[in-house]
């Protein structure tokens, strides 16, 4: 438990140093440089540097796919259960992104995040205007995402994205745009009080309200999580009221996948949930380890090799491989960090601070692979040879069993 917090409290230290310019988390250089050079501590004390000389423009990867990815933004309210971190707050409130294949040409641009979201990212690390980086450049990332767009005709597996703890839901939009151009209605989650701010329906962005809880049992948090997704599965397949497209959803073929502490609440959610027919945890710690007869359905294990090795002093993930009762593999990618995995590394890089030993590009191309091939084989019947084995391709990817 101590350990997914430690990770996840370094990554949301990256994103301070996203949009501050200082070398948090980063070891060696930190001062943003043109070329990123291969060195990433989690453990390095912060450090000062001078701020970023260059503007940042972030812009994600392209999806692969045949369909453009359109989006829609939802706020949905669970009227059965109080908020769980902040109770006189009311019922449960949630903010999801729907990513959906769509029609090419048609839409707007979406925007990264709302310009609320992207200033609760500064004001969570006490960001000072002096940094240069705003919440207009931050929340204007270009995503390849269409508000608005028309959407292809048809059914298609739906895929529940939850992110890491104190990270906002857009950071798994490169996955998430990729998901749907490949044929996948996508539910990235936002899990109000648990990350810098989730703009909900009335228009306020609560900041985090347990991120700083010394005392703060994982296992509860991901409990919560796998009751926020089903009850937004609830939402999305019982008619049409929640989101005007929930017509593209088949709702036989469920899957979730997640990063971090998200990819833990994947397997708590499956043992509550048997609708989530597969699931994905991508470097994400236990919380707890599935007990065996838990999940008898597909599950993928796909972390960075660094800390996730088979037989390493990660315990959780032996213990969940032991229990796993279906289809399951377990892939370590060398040179990866805790956020390879996310949009996070990316963007870093496009911001001119050093780098792992994966690139992220890299780090961007083998998740978008891997957790597609998986659903495809999964969801939709459709066999991958990528998941057979090693691939010559994709020689950072180690099949540990």
């Amino acid at each position: 438990m101590k350990r997914n917090r430690r990770i996840s409290a370094v990554a949301a230290l990256a994103l301070a140093a996203l949009v501050t310019g200082t070398g948090t988390g980063f070891a060696a250089t930190t001062t943003p440089s043109a070329t990123p050079v291969a060195t990433h501590a989690f453990d390095t004390a912060p450090a000062t540097a001078t701020a970023p000389t260059r503007s940042f423009q972030g812009t994600l990867p392209t999806p692969t796919g045949p369909y453009a990815a359109g989006e829609d933004v939802i706020h949905l309210t669970d009227t059965s259960r109080p908020d769980p971190w902040v109770p006189s707050s009311g019922p449960r409130q949630l903010t999801v992104t729907m990513v959906y294949p769509a029609v090419p040409g048609t839409g707007t641009p979406a925007p990264y995040m709302t310009l609320a979201e992207a200033a609760g990212a500064i004001q969570l690390r006490k960001i000072p205007a002096s940094s240069g980086i705003t919440p207009q450049n931050l929340s204007s990332v270009a995503t390849h995402a269409f508000d608005g767009a028309r959407p292809r005709s048809g059914k298609y597996p739906l895929v529940v994205l939850s992110p890491g703890f104190e990270h906002p839901r857009m950071m798994l939009t490169s996955l998430a745009t990729d998901l749907a151009s490949h044929g996948y209605v996508v539910a990235l989650v936002g899990h109000t009080y648990e990350d810098s701010g989730e703009t909900l329906a009335n228009g306020q962005t609560p900041p985090c309200a347990i991120c700083d809880d010394p005392n703060l049992d994982m296992g509860t948090v991901t409990a919560s999580r796998a009751l926020d997704v089903s009850f937004v599965i609830d939402q999305l397949t019982h008619g049409n009221t929640a989101w005007r497209l929930a017509h593209l959803i088949d709702e036989h073929e469920i899957g979730m996948a997640g990063h971090s502490l998200g990819g833990a609440a994947a397997a708590t959610t499956m043992i509550a949930d048997p609708r989530v027919r597969a699931g994905v945890n991508m470097d994400g710690t236990f919380a707890p380890a599935p007990m065996p007869g838990q999940i008898n359905r597909p599950f993928l294990m796909l972390g960075a090799a660094a800390n996730h090795p088979a037989g390493g002093d990660d315990t959780t993930w032996g213990q969940a491989w032991a229990a796993l009762g279906g289809y399951k593999k377990w892939l370590a990618v060398a040179g990866a960090d805790h956020t390879s995995f996310t949009d996070l590394d990316l963007l870093l890089e496009e911001a001119g601070f050093p780098m792992p030993p994966l690139s992220p590009e890299r780090g961007v191309v083998i998740t978008r692979e891997y957790v597609t091939a998986f659903f495809d084989q999964t969801l939709k019947g459709i066999h991958s040879p990528l998941l057979d084995g090693p691939s010559p391709n994709n020689p950072e990817v180690l099949f540990q069993h």
